[in-house]
C-alpha cells in the first residue's frame, strides 16, 4: 500500500472516532510509520496541527448535532472528552461564536471544517541533491534560546543569539568542533509543532564536537542516528525555506524514511549572505520505515 492510501486510511478512522477516543498507536500502525512522523507530515500539508484538525472535526460535529439531535449540552461535552460543559462551552464559542445553548436554535450561523483527504498533485520536476550518511553521537555547544517558528524571511528572535558570537567565541568555539557538519550550526531542537508557523522550538548556534565541554556554553547531545543531508544552492533564505517545502512535500513521501524527532541542523557558508548563489545543507536525522 503506498503512502497516500494509507495517510487516507489514517483520515478515514480519525473522521469514525470523532466521538470517542482516538488511539494514537492506531494512527502509526494505519499510517506505516511513526506517530510522531505522520503529525510533522500532517502539519505542514493541512496547515495546521493534528490535534487542532481533530478538535475542529469535533466542534464541527458538536454544531451540526445540536442543531438536529435532541442531545444534552452536558453529555455532548463529555462525549467529546471535554473536563467540564463549561470548558465545551468556551472551546465551542471559541470557534463558533455562540454558545452550545444558542446553537440549538434556528437561523444561527455555525462554522464547519470539513473532512481532509490526502490526494495526489504534480509538482517536483526539480532535482534535489542529497546524501545519507551514519553518524556517532556528539555534542552542540554553543548558545540556546526558545523561539518561534517563522517560515518566511529572516527570524528577528535570532538576532540575540548571534550578538553572542564574537570573534573570539566564534574562533574558540570552531577550535572545539572535530566532526562533521564542520564550521558553525544553526540547531532547532524540542519542538512543539515543527511544521507550524509560530509554534516553539529550541533554537542553537555553535559546533558540532565529540567532546563533552565544560565550558560556560549550552551543550545538547546528539544520538547516534541515520542523517539524511540536503544540498541548497541560492537565495539566502528563499531557497533554505524552499528546500525544506520540498523535503516534506516531495521526499518523504517516496523516500522509505520517516522523521525520527531529532534535532535538524543548517550548515551556512559564510556569515555573507549576499551571495546569489549561497550554499546551505540541511541535516535531518531519520531512519528507515519499517517494512
Amino acid at each position: 500500500m503506498n503512502m497516500l492510501a494509507q495517510f487516507n486510511e489514517v483520515m478515514a478512522y480519525i473522521e469514525k472516532s470523532l466521538m470517542c477516543d482516538i488511539e494514537l498507536n492506531q494512527i502509526s500502525r494505519i499510517a506505516g510509520c511513526s506517530e510522531y512522523h505522520f503529525r510533522r507530515m500532517f502539519s505542514f500539508i493541512a496547515g495546521m496541527p493534528l490535534g487542532e484538525y481533530i478538535r475542529r472535526r469535533r466542534l464541527s460535529v458538536a454544531g451540526m448535532l445540536l442543531q438536529t439531535e435532541s442531545v444534552k449540552v452536558v453529555d455532548l461535552a463529555l462525549q467529546l472528552g471535554y473536563e467540564s460543559p463549561e470548558a465545551f462551552s468556551k472551546a465551542f464559542q471559541a470557534m463558533h461564536g455562540i454558545t452550545p445553548s444558542q446553537a440549538k436554535k434556528e437561523n444561527v450561523e455555525l462554522k464547519v471544517l470539513s473532512p481532509m483527504t490526502f490526494q495526489l498533485t504534480i509538482r517536483g520536476g526539480m532535482e534535489m541533491n542529497y546524501r545519507i550518511v551514519e553518524k556517532d553521537d556528539f555534542y552542540i555547544v554553543g548558545f540556546k534560546k526558545r523561539i518561534t517558528m517563522q517560515f518566511k524571511g529572516i527570524n528577528p528572535q535570532m538576532d540575540s543569539l548571534v550578538q553572542k558570537l564574537t570573534s573570539q567565541i566564534i574562533t574558540e568555539l570552531k577550535g572545539l568542533c572535530d566532526v562533521e557538519p564542520k564550521g558553525m550550526l544553526s540547531v532547532s531542537s524540542n519542538f512543539h509543532e515543527r511544521t507550524t508557523e509560530g509554534s516553539e522550538l529550541d533554537q542553537y548556534i555553535g559546533v558540532a564536537t565529540s567532546k563533552m565541554v565544560s565550558k560556560d556554553y549550552d551543550i545538547l547531545h546528539v544520538a547516534a542516528s541515520t542523517w539524511a543531508v540536503f544540498k541548497v544552492i541560492g537565495t539566502f533564505p528563499d531557497a533554505i525555506q524552499d528546500t525544506w517545502a520540498k523535503i516534506y512535500a516531495e521526499w518523504f513521501p517516496t523516500s522509505g524514511y520517516e522523521l525520527t524527532g531529532g534535532p535538524e541542523l543548517l550548515w551556512n557558508e559564510t556569515p555573507d549572505t549576499s551571495k546569489p548563489d549561497y550554499k546551505s545543507e540541511i541535516w535531518i536525522p531519520v531512519r528507515k520505515i519499517d517494512g
